[in-house]
């Protein structure tokens, strides 16, 4: 299936049980939130998750662009991605647990055709700490389905952050081996996850205190990128047609393969969606985040040859992603500012190359030297090692 076909399908799922489409949003939260970028589907809903009525009422469905910073050092294995796509459906305190997972089982073996025999799921097993108990209900649901479950503890405990809307969540896994399913998720990486059914029970609070919320709802999140890849019976996201544009591209133009392909792949492809949201390159916040994604993509161009420019990639991959992250914009003034970026960072390495050298003269790197030439020049630790020489004593 194409991505596009899995996204209609979800949604026709979820719209016969009477959900309707939640409004996508930027990956720039609006004012006064405190989170940097949109890191998931239920993050746009927070204000109706903690009591306030939506609009489109108590059932919802969306795919949502989403970011994760956190994720940054883990991109350039097969599964991680920085900028993703998250299929979304909530219930605003209308239905329970228990039928969420009915619903996604349903989904997953009739909707996508996954055979049973492959899915294993995860719950949450209490914690003392908070006083919350095992999550008897999933459990239950899950081995009525005929589904093996694997009972964890902070693994299956979902938040958006240190405060805020939090709960007991319930993971699926789908087996990705060769031969028939073995094993538990949390001991065999062939079992991937795909789907989290989160119950959104409490508030979270600066002293760590829970307290109930006013009504319990359901989100649940399912990256899209993911799932095509489990549907497709591939080991890798990037070789499916979200990613195949950037990874075909960079692979002809620069000959790159494994980790360094990835990374390069998905660092140019999250940059266009960041640019196309309106944010610029700059030396803080969101802005930093876009440099830190392209300077690493350079970073790794550059190690083996110096004057590889973006400027060499066709237009179709950036024309591509604007498309499946449905964003209208212009790509002409994306590639300008993916130019000025690489542009600013050619005369940084200039510059910083006599500084290195001149330290480097009195003996290898020391962390005293990493902190002055990053606080004064602003030449990161991995540039230093990767482009310009460096080497710490």
């Amino acid at each position: 299936m194409t991505p596009d076909e899995i996204t209609r399908i979800f949604h026709d799922h979820y719209h016969r049980y009477g959900h309707r489409d939640a409004p996508e949003s930027s990956l720039v939260p609006p004012p006064g939130d405190p989170v940097l970028f949109t890191t998931s589907g239920m993050h746009p809903l927070t204000p109706y998750l903690l009591g306030r009525p939506h609009p489109g009422g108590r059932r919802l469905v969306d795919v949502q662009r989403c970011l994760r910073t956190t994720d940054l050092d883990e991109v350039g294995d097969r599964t991680h991605l920085t900028v993703f796509q998250m299929l979304g459906s909530w219930s605003l305190g209308d239905y329970d647990i228990a039928t969420s997972l009915r619903w996604g089982y349903e989904l997953l073996t009739g909707g996508y055709g996954i055979p049973a025999g492959w899915l294993h799921a995860t719950v949450h097993a209490g914690s003392t700490t908070d006083g919350v108990g095992p999550d008897e209900t999933a459990r239950d649901t899950w081995t009525g389905l005929g589904v093996p479950v694997e009972a964890l503890g902070e693994d299956n405990w979902w938040s958006n952050g240190p405060t805020g809307p939090c709960g007991p969540d319930s993971e699926i896994f789908v087996w990705t081996g060769d031969g028939p399913p073995t094993g538990t998720p949390s001991g065999d990486e062939r079992w991937v996850e795909v789907w989290n059914h989160v119950q959104m029970r409490y508030h979270r609070h600066p002293d760590g205190r829970l307290t109930p919320l006013p009504l319990v709802s359901i989100d649940t999140g399912m990256g899209l990128e993911r799932l095509e890849m489990v549907l497709r019976g591939d080991l890798s996201v990037f070789t499916g047609d979200a990613l195949r544009p950037w990874v075909d591209a960079v692979h002809d133009r620069w000959n790159l393969r494994g980790a360094d392909l990835r990374v390069v792949a998905d660092h140019l492809r999250s940059a266009v969606v960041v640019l196309g949201d309106g944010v610029r390159p700059g030396n803080t916040g969101r802005g930093y985040v876009l440099r830190r994604l392209l300077r690493r993509a350079l970073t790794v161009l550059w190690r083996d040859d110096p004057r590889r420019s973006l400027d060499e990639l066709p237009p179709t991959p950036h024309e591509d992603t604007s498309r499946r992250f449905r964003q209208r914009v212009d790509p002409g003034p994306l590639r300008q500012a993916l130019a000025d970026e690489e542009r600013r960072f050619r005369g940084l390495l200039r510059r910083g190359r006599p500084l290195v050298d001149r330290v480097r003269a009195r003996g290898p790197l020391t962390e005293r030297d990493y902190h002055w030439l990053h606080d004064t020049h602003g030449l990161p630790r991995d540039l230093v090692d990767g482009l310009l020489g460096g080497a710490a004593g």
